[in-house]
């Protein structure tokens, strides 16, 4: 009984909503779309099962900063979380390269790079500042090299059709997570495509690599690509510079070395990635998503 309100009164009721408050934004200007989401998700949020979560985690990352601090940061979450939602009906018809008045990109030849080695690439960013952009300035470079994005795919069908949105140019897909999405990233690997993914959520499966000084729990297939196809690894880097503004910076290839030892080198690979992000969420804490249990509970 319950699959079937779902199915028949739920989904439909919800993705109605989701189609009426996407076409409502689109008529606002991005920056009145951003201000507007902020505003409302500093109201809302705090008041939130999510806020509770959050404040764990920046208390275990962050222990030496006092509860004034921590607050002060989460309210910067919940405004950076708001405003990615509403630009999100926006992100679809944007060009990072085009509007350099918004967008500021730092060596982009990384792309270059991997466009013209003839081989196969990985790009991995986090869940930083309006994430949505971080395939944008991969893929957008230049039209020869789509990059296809991994990314978790709604359960409800009637709003599928709303992310399809996110892709940067035609030639880039979207791949789910999961046993059919893996099956296409290793034939996209394969043919020498490029892959995009954000690597710095929980997954219960993964494998335990330090975080923060705490063993988290993470997802290893862009090592486990990276290692079985020889191909470079580029970190990218998103900030938010201003309300509605934004910084993306391109890093050197990773350094991988094979030992022969093969969960090692697993290790070792995400072990870099994650102090990677650290890094990056330590210059700007409120510009990461830490609403999401990264450590396990009472650790």
């Amino acid at each position: 009984m319950k699959a079937l309100r779902q199915k028949y009164i739920s989904h439909p009721l919800q993705g109605a909503l989701a189609y009426g408050l996407y076409f409502l934004i689109r008529l606002m200007s991005f920056d009145t779309a951003s201000n507007l989401g902020g505003w409302l998700a500093r109201k809302i949020g705090p008041h939130s099962k999510a806020n509770k979560v959050g404040l764990e985690n920046l208390q275990k990352a962050f222990p030496e900063k006092t509860r004034a601090e921590i607050d002060k940061i989460l309210l910067g979450v919940w405004d950076n979380l708001g405003r990615v939602a509403f630009e999100f009906p926006h992100v679809g018809s944007m060009n990072v390269y085009e509007d350099t008045d918004r967008f500021e990109i730092i060596n982009p030849h990384y792309v270059d790079l991997l466009r013209d080695d003839g081989k196969c690439g990985l790009f991995f960013s986090g869940h930083f500042a309006n994430w949505e952009f971080s395939a944008r300035a991969s893929a957008q470079r230049t039209p020869s090299l789509p990059v296809h994005m991994i990314y978790r795919e709604p359960d409800n069908p009637y709003v599928r059709d709303l992310f399809a949105k996110r892709m940067p140019t035609p030639e880039c897909s979207l791949l789910p997570k999961g046993t059919k999405g893996a099956r296409q990233a290793l034939n996209i690997l394969k043919n020498g495509g490029h892959l995009a993914l954000l690597v710095d959520q929980k997954m219960n499966d993964g494998i335990a690599v330090p975080f923060f000084g705490r063993n988290a729990m993470t997802a290893s297939a862009i090592a486990q690509f990276a290692l079985k196809f020889d191909c470079p690894i580029i970190p990218m880097q998103l900030e938010r510079v201003e309300k509605t503004r934004f910084r993306m910076t391109f890093y050197p290839p990773l350094q991988i070395e094979k030992t022969g030892d093969r969960q090692d080198d697993l290790v070792k690979v995400m072990t870099e990635i994650n102090r990677i992000l650290e890094n990056w969420i330590r210059e700007k804490p409120e510009q990461w998503l830490w609403l999401h249990r990264r450590w396990p509970k009472g650790e």
